[in-house]
């Protein structure tokens, strides 16, 4: 699909609902100064096009039951193709594997795991090693306080200097 322009209303419109993705459509019209249903018609173009791909609640986990947040940097056994493959495919089945990203540098992956404790991520750890993952090495990086997490990303920063702004 084409890349689709976005104008100032358009990109009000993204900051807004990575901000507040409850906003009523009548709210979300007013904030960005347009009646209810240009905004409505922007907001289902930016849908079709992908750019918006899902609203999410956050969750205040701590408020609902006891947790533990581990980063994780994995080292895979070997660079083949199918190593990757085998361990991205193992990394969907695990609900508590809420993160995964390939990285370049010194190790392979940075998982973020979110369960019940210490001991349940060294299970799900033990698993990865012993059911022919592909995991090598990992380094465990357990989280002790959030300093700041934002679901929002700097939009007016990333548009900044591009032709996208015109």
């Amino acid at each position: 699909m084409a890349a689709i322009k976005l104008d100032d209303r358009d990109i009000k419109i993204l900051t807004l609902l990575t901000r507040e993705g409850r906003m009523s459509k009548a709210a979300l019209a007013e904030q960005v100064n347009l009646s209810a249903t240009p905004c409505w018609e922007r907001l289902k173009r930016l849908e079709k096009a992908g750019i918006i791909s899902g609203y999410h609640a956050e969750v205040e986990l701590k408020l609902i039951a006891p947790f533990v947040s581990v980063f994780v940097m994995a080292e895979l056994e070997n660079h083949r193709a199918e190593t990757f493959q085998r361990f991205e495919a193992a990394v969907q089945r695990y609900e508590e594997i809420t993160a995964c990203w390939a990285v370049g540098g010194g190790y392979d992956y940075l998982l973020q795991v979110i369960t019940h404790n210490v001991e349940t991520y060294q299970a799900l750890i033990d698993e990865l090693l012993e059911s022919g993952t592909g995991l090598a090495r990992y380094f465990s990086y357990i989280v002790t306080k959030p300093v700041k997490i934002s679901p929002t990303p700097p939009l007016s920063v990333l548009l900044s200097g591009t032709d996208q702004k015109k």
